[in-house]
């Protein structure tokens, strides 16, 4: 099959952008062809790597310069000839509906940011892939139809973006607890940072290391700075394979506010930590709905204080629960998102009266 992936750019540190790529990559690897038109960006070199033609359509959001992405798509059509154009962002959904309806090419969309309000225009493809259930109900109760929505949850082992992973292992002070993520609102951030606080006082050899970067960082360093935790709480910035940090932790945590399907969890699990994750969005599906996590309500810091309580307090109890972190983790695969997703790339072509690749 020759499938057309869009999306804005294809920089790091972007969920959508490394789902994408990952996507992109493995399909190549199953023997399809995929080509991804964007802005550009870090992944590029790697895309040519694996097979991945590469493409430059600005999905900047002007008027002026929309106009000429959509022409520019028009004639990659024309002349790529792709059998399924997969939007990944609303911007590519928008550029692609109007020329799919006029060149008869199926559109499949994917919702990874449903808490936004203009995630309601991925409506406009002719199959609507959710990457969690819980992404799914909310697309649904916006307006979509069931008949169009398929869920793929996300998954990460096998990425194509690990290949070749550095055998370098971070230096943590155990017992260590991470924490992955961009440093603002969603992320939950401060009631970890308030959770911790309460537990170090009772187990002060533990510490907390923080990876990432955002426009709250200063908000948050000032936070812990004023707390009698703040010596054990460490700022690391943004790592290009947070793994690495991971694989050295006990104890992995997200906190978020709102999540689709954090594909950061699938890299936590991966890497043998017990993980404590908050109750919203794609969280609970990637924890096994408790069997492989310990899910705790967002934004109470007295419940997360106790998860980390539990796990600091028993060696056996911690080590359980990195052993609980394996539980179905072949669920967690780029090689099965592959496969789920061609088999909704069937049903678009099939809703359109399209034939369906071989």
């Amino acid at each position: 099959m020759r499938i057309l992936h869009l999306l804005n750019h294809t920089n790091r540190l972007n969920g959508h952008v490394h789902a994408a790529v990952d996507l992109a990559c493995e399909q190549v690897r199953q023997g399809h062809m995929a080509c991804i038109a964007s802005g550009g960006g870090d992944f590029d070199p790697l895309l040519t790597r694996f097979g991945v033609e590469t493409t430059r359509i600005d999905h900047t959001r002007k008027p002026l310069t929309l106009l000429k992405s959509e022409m520019a798509l028009h004639g990659l059509i024309r002349r790529w000839r792709p059998d399924i154009i997969h939007a990944h962002m609303m911007t590519s959904a928008v550029l692609a509906w109007p020329l799919c309806r006029l060149m008869g090419t199926p559109l499949v969309t994917t919702v990874h940011n449903e808490f936004e309000k203009s995630a309601i225009l991925m409506g406009l493809g002719d199959r609507v892939i959710a990457v969690s259930e819980a992404v799914g109900l909310s697309m649904e109760g916006r307006g979509v139809s069931s008949a169009k929505l398929r869920v793929v949850l996300n998954g990460t082992i096998g990425s194509a973006r690990f290949e070749g992973r550095s055998a370098f292992k971070a230096d943590l002070v155990s017992p260590s607890i991470v924490f992955v993520g961009g440093l603002h609102p969603r992320k939950g951030l401060p009631f970890l940072i308030e959770a911790f606080n309460q537990v170090y006082q009772i187990y002060p050899q533990a510490n907390l290391y923080i990876i990432g970067e955002g426009p709250h960082e200063q908000d948050y360093r000032q936070m812990a700075s004023g707390l009698p935790s703040s010596s054990a709480i460490h700022f690391l910035g943004a790592k290009e394979d947070p793994f690495v940090w991971m694989a050295a932790g006990d104890i992995f945590v997200l906190p978020s506010l709102a999540d689709p399907a954090p594909l950061v969890i699938c890299e936590a699990r991966e890497a043998g930590c017990a993980v404590i994750g908050s109750s919203v969005g794609g969280i609970p599906q990637l924890l096994e709905h408790g069997e492989a996590g310990i899910i705790v309500p967002a934004e109470n810091a007295g419940a997360l204080a106790e998860a980390l309580a539990l796990l600091l307090s028993n060696n056996a109890v911690l080590n359980e629960w990195k052993q609980r972190s394996q539980t179905h983790i072949e669920r967690l695969t780029i090689r099965r998102v592959a496969e789920e997703t061609l088999v909704v790339y069937r049903e678009a072509c099939k809703a359109r009266g399209q034939s369906v690749p071989g």
